[in-house]
């Protein structure tokens, strides 16, 4: 069996025994200690921006973008020209995507068309249907045969 602890008496601190930078607080559930606090720094007042005479503040502002913007667009052309062998390569690929797919598409067309004024005459297109019956399952076929 273990004994319980003395309680041991609480020390009670003076306002004096408080270093600088430690002040008393209260937690949101309502209990009061001691925490460390941001001392409270003297509000810095606003000092209005003296222009000078002759130079708008838009031109101040497009002054000191120029160079940014400048920047960007020379970074962007330096991308571009890297890559640029790879773009005319899918290009030239892609052309020839489309020569094949256009290639295959006219040439059925252009097949029918040229057989059908063909110069050694060709004739009417013939249709040729086939019937075919068979009795049981290991029966002889026989079929009809229409050209028509």
């Amino acid at each position: 069996m273990h004994r319980p602890r003395p309680i041991e008496p609480h020390t009670v601190l003076l306002p004096t025994d408080i270093p600088p930078g430690v002040d008393w607080v209260t937690l949101p559930n309502g209990v009061r200690t001691l925490a460390y606090t941001q001392p409270h720094a003297a509000p810095v007042p606003v000092a209005e921006c003296v222009q000078p005479e002759g130079i708008p503040r838009w031109a101040r502002t497009t002054a000191l973008l120029a160079p940014t913007l400048g920047g960007g667009i020379a970074a962007a052309g330096f991308g571009i020209s890297y890559a640029a062998p790879g773009v005319l390569a899918m290009a030239e690929a892609l052309w020839a995507t489309v020569a094949f797919i256009a290639a295959g598409t006219l040439a059925p067309l252009l097949l029918r068309a040229t057989r059908r004024t063909g110069g050694r005459g060709a004739g009417p297109v013939q249709h040729i249907t086939q019937n075919i019956t068979a009795t049981g399952v290991f029966g002889r076929a026989n079929g009809i045969i229409n050209h028509r």
